[in-house]
Parts: structure tokens; sequence; C-alpha cells
């Protein structure tokens, strides 16, 4: 049985996209179906025009399907990017988190697996704290948290946390490294969730 994963996701800039496409290749390579869905921007266009490439990603993914609730009830495991905002998350992301609360209510989020990525100005900059603030939403649905752990050599080359993958942004996107991270982490997502869904106990 295969596993049915959301890639869910915030990119102002591209790096938060880039760990999303790699996440949902991963997924995709342990045979799961993938959506992969970005939410919508909230930040006004003035403060988008300030910064040339937020303006250059927002129109160069605008073919990206926008997330709904949907995907979330469509789901059976998922994947959360964000950049991290001040060691939190993005407003944008938070603000669909926070409308889940009709699929919460009647338990269609509860059970199904869940991981998270995220990207921050430099390495010290918030990923940790950022993704240990993204998992208590999690924890309040009542999922089943699938971090990377140190369980694959990519996470140890890719000098990563057992959070989540985490990326210090550059103008020249992430690192091979932390692409492959984030594509072991998709891929361990996926693995789980059909274990999940067998009923087998993961490993």
């Amino acid at each position: 049985m295969t596993a049915k994963v959301a890639v869910i996701y915030y990119s102002s800039t591209g790096n938060v996209h880039a760990l999303a496409e790699a996440a949902a290749e991963g997924a995709a390579k342990a045979g799961a179906e993938v959506r992969l869905r970005r939410v919508t921007e909230l930040a006004p266009e003035a403060a988008i025009d300030h910064n040339p490439a937020w303006r250059a990603h927002l129109e160069a993914t605008a073919d990206v399907p926008v997330a709904t609730l949907d995907d979330l009830e469509w789901a059976d495991a998922y994947a959360f990017g964000t950049p991290t905002r001040y060691g939190n998350v993005s407003a944008q992301l938070k603000q669909f988190l926070d409308s889940t609360g009709p699929l919460w209510a009647t338990g269609k989020l509860s059970g199904k697996a869940a991981t998270g990525f995220t990207s921050a100005g430099n390495i010290q900059g918030g990923n940790e704290s950022t993704l240990l603030a993204l998992y208590n939403t999690m924890h309040h649905w009542g999922c089943i948290i699938v971090p990377p752990g140190y369980t694959d050599p990519s996470v140890y080359a890719a000098h990563g946390n057992p959070y989540g993958t985490g990326n210090a942004a550059s103008d020249d996107g992430p690192s091979e490294q932390v692409l492959a991270a984030a594509n072991y982490q998709g891929n361990r997502l996926a693995t789980i969730s059909a274990q999940l869904l067998r009923g087998a106990v993961p490993a």
C-alpha cells in the first residue's frame, strides 16, 4: 500500500521551495502519490517589491497550486516547509495551519505521519526552534511525527539536525547535501506512512 503525501510550504525567495521539491521527489521515489502545494502569500505588495528576489520567486512559482484543506483531508502524510521567522513558523504557513479547525474538530488530521523542514539566514538562525514550533501544531492534530533523526548518511553530510532538514539560505539555493537530506526526509516520511497504512510497526 502506498501513501498519499502532501508537501505544503511557504517560500519567499526560493530556498524552502527547493527543499519542498526535493522532499516531494523523495516521497515519489518511495512510491507515494504526491501533491506539492504552496500557501497563499500574505505580505503586502510593497514589501515584496522591496526585494527583487522575492518578487521573482513569487512570479516563477505562480503555477504551483495553492494549498487547501482538501489537500490535508486527502493526504495520509504531511511534509511542511517554512522559512524561520525569529525562530518561529512564517505567518503565511501559520495562517494556513490556523484554518484547519474544522478538520481537527472532526478528527480528520489525527493518526497521519508528519514532518517539517526549514531555512534560515544562517546556520544558527533558528532552524531547530522553528521545527519544534511547527511540530506543536502536529501534536495538537494527533499526528505521528516522523523526523529524520540521524538515520541516514545524508543527514550527517548536510550537517543536519534530528528534527528536520535545515538550510542556511543563500542566493545559490540549498547545497546538494542539504537537498539530498530533504530528499531522504520525504522518502522516509512516505515509507513510514505506508508502513502505518499496512498496520506495520515502523523501524
